[in-house]
């Protein structure tokens, strides 16, 4: 499994030792546990001995991706829809909300609930943290709150705000998270909850699931199963990427060091990259080519309009924080893996 790949356990290691933090004994809430940031997230969080209340809607994937944890005490699993009041009992030191919809099928399949669990879903955590006196509420925010580039900036800045068409279902992720952070930032002014919030690039890794719909996810995928790399337009588009090891030692640098209110850009110059050069690295990798295929119109309405969105990471770089790995060797590493994994 991958869980037990010597590289993978390398990876959640050096994420241990990258923590500043003495997680001994403190305890965490997450939603969104079984994700690609989040199952990661709880591989480093049980290592580091502390005690985690996983949320997430589908037990049997969460009893095989948790399965070395169900008998250690520290651990609970809990299905809930985020959506709902949280009925858990007891406090946390920390609250994380990681749930949502994250690629483009879902977005355009199920932009209600794209939504609701970015405000409602977000809602219903940080009032739990509040009543219940968390140290610290950390909610995770995107790239896509930048909308499409107006042309006036190489890179986002934490401050800058882009244009989105909110007559395109495909924006509820979009303007659900804009409205996610001024939730937050409503929390703080008008209750004193202290919230952080890490805003990530596109990530990826081994913990990605085998049906996400984004482009690098597809083309990690087919380079895995040995077949040419599928690109659905010419591939110019350029963004910011983030390998999840480092995406999740970003997450622990805010965790630990942020100032309350802050938003901070998880992204590096290093895995900057156009859709044509990560398919190349893929078709590389499995020794296939890359092919062009248009996309259908459930897949094109999922898709971003963003044709060029990478991030200035220089904030969270003066908390102390560097990525281990650039887009070839991240992409590599995933796709070591995979391959020797599944």
């Amino acid at each position: 499994m991958v869980f037990d790949n010597s590289l993978y356990v390398d990876d959640v290691n050096y994420a241990v030792d990258s923590a500043s933090m003495n997680l001994d004994g403190k305890s965490f809430l997450i939603s969104g546990a079984s994700g690609l940031i989040g199952s990661f997230l709880v591989d480093v969080l049980m290592t580091k001995g502390a005690k985690v209340l996983a949320l997430g809607r589908n037990i049997e994937s969460a009893k095989k991706r948790f399965s070395s944890y169900l008998d250690d005490e520290r651990f609970t699993f809990s299905v809930h829809d985020i959506n709902k009041p949280l009925t858990v009992s007891g406090s946390f030191d920390y609250v994380i909300h990681l749930a949502s919809n994250t690629h483009p099928i879902a977005y355009s399949s199920d932009p209600v609930g794209t939504i609701t669990a970015n405000i409602i879903g977000l809602n219903n955590m940080l009032d739990f943290a509040h009543r219940n006196g968390t140290e610290r509420f950390v909610f995770a925010s995107s790239v896509e709150i930048y909308g499409v580039n107006r042309g006036d900036t190489e890179y986002f800045s934490e401050d800058y705000c882009g244009e989105i068409d909110i007559s395109k279902a495909r924006s509820g992720y979009c303007e659900a998270k804009r409205c996610g952070e001024t939730l937050c930032q409503s929390y703080i002014q008008q209750y004193g909850l202290d919230v952080v919030i890490p805003r990530f690039s596109r990530t990826y890794g081994p913990t990605m699931k085998l049906d996400d719909s984004k482009a690098i996810s597809q083309f990690i995928r087919k380079a895995v199963e040995r077949q040419d790399i599928v690109l659905k337009s010419e591939g110019n588009q350029l963004y910011s990427y983030s390998y999840v090891a480092d995406a999740v030692t970003a997450l622990m640098k805010i965790l630990a060091d942020a100032e309350t209110g802050q938003a901070y850009n998880i992204a590096d110059p290093e895995s900057d990259a156009t859709l044509k050069e990560l398919a190349g690295i893929a078709a590389g990798y499995a020794g296939r080519k890359v092919v062009f295929d248009l996309p259908d119109e459930k897949e094109r309405r999922g898709y971003s309009a963003a044709v060029k969105a990478v991030l200035d990471s220089s904030k969270l770089k003066s908390l102390g924080w560097t990525p281990r790995y650039d887009i070839k060797s991240g992409m590599t590493r995933t796709l070591d893996i995979l391959t020797t994994s599944l």
